[in-house]
């Protein structure tokens, strides 16, 4: 009930608003309250998970956000005696001068292309493997093929290009033996240019297999078993099960993980690539980072490695913006 008092109508409207909208205001600050207090207590129910995440966040920090500064010696005749700042500014020089190179395209072209073969050829093969020992119903069976399949991850890289080199060595390798078995010539296969990308794709393909193939196990473990049971009741086999139910649902960890391949697509590993490579295999071996590290790191030219490293990681950036696009667009999947 409202009491008038001899106030006149508007007056009596404005009363009431401003009332409302004070009101309002108080829910709305119980609100932030409730909201902050929230927060707080989550924060002190899951302190010792904060915790675990401190050592990520302060190396993130300091290793991959705090040198982003140095990315001005992209435009500046970069000189480690006088420092980031006090470099001469030079614009778009070493960008222009990288374009303008005559190992430019070809070292696109060789880092698009094992980018490519490795999306084409190995990717779908962790998801093969994952499908297959989710099948295998012997537990000993199956836990000894996830080991044999996950042990090739931890070797170290230098070991795994010297078993290239022994297994493919002209006079000694086994490969050249079961070549000469047959009647043919051996090959010398790390001296020739069109051999190296089916070494190199194969042989990440076998060391990375089986640890990729682990995040494609736990998501066909979250799949409720009820649905196998009900397509079992309906006569769907095996094949149909995994065509029906497993793949679509794991599609979405299938599309985020493609999803950050495709955002490196112009990044490529160079440790593996310099251990193998040499000068007689340029024309398909080398790739940006390994010209970057010959010209930029070996040659001291920093501000040019800088701005090669710049180019790389825009493109990068923006094919993972324009297939982030898509995914969403076509199957409502996507990182953001």
């Amino acid at each position: 009930m409202y009491v008038h008092y001899g106030f006149s109508t508007n007056n009596k409207k404005g009363v009431i608003m401003k009332n409302f909208i004070t009101s309002q205001q108080g829910n709305t600050t119980l609100g932030n309250i409730s909201v902050s207090a929230g927060i707080v207590k989550a924060f002190k129910r899951d302190k010792f998970l904060w915790l675990l995440i401190i050592p990520g966040l302060v190396w993130y920090a300091i290793f991959v956000y705090g040198p982003m500064y140095g990315i001005i010696i992209a435009f500046e005749d970069f000189s480690p005696f006088r420092g980031i700042l006090a470099g001469p500014w030079v614009n778009f020089k070493w960008f222009i001068q990288f374009f303008e190179s005559e190992y430019c395209w070809r070292i696109i072209r060789n880092t698009v292309l094992l980018n490519i073969y490795n999306l084409i050829l190995g990717f779908p093969v962790p998801i093969i493997l994952a499908l297959v020992i989710n099948e295998i119903k012997n537990k000993y069976i199956k836990n000894t093929v996830q080991t044999i399949s996950y042990m090739p991850h931890f070797i170290s890289t230098v070991v795994v290009v010297g078993m290239i080199l022994n297994f493919l060595s002209p006079s000694s390798g086994i490969i050249n033996h079961v070549i000469e078995l047959f009647g043919s010539e051996p090959i010398h296969f790390m001296v020739k240019s069109e051999w190296f990308r089916s070494i190199y794709i194969a042989s990440g393909i076998w060391q990375e297999m089986g640890w990729k193939s682990i995040i494609f196990l736990a998501a066909i473990s979250s799949i409720n078993q009820e649905l196998y049971e009900a397509s079992r009741v309906d006569g769907a086999g095996k094949f149909r099960q995994v065509i029906h139910i497993t793949i679509p649902a794991i599609m979405p960890t299938i599309l985020i993980i493609l999803l950050v391949n495709v955002g490196h697509m112009l990044n490529l590993g160079y440790e593996k690539i310099l251990l193998m490579y040499n000068s007689a295999i340029y024309e398909t071996a080398d790739v940006i980072n390994t010209y970057v590290y010959r010209r930029g790191i070996t040659g001291g030219e920093y501000s040019f490695g800088a701005a090669v490293g710049l180019f790389q990681s825009g493109i990068n950036f923006m094919l993972l913006v324009i297939t982030n696009k898509i995914s969403r667009r076509l199957s409502e999947i996507s990182l953001w």
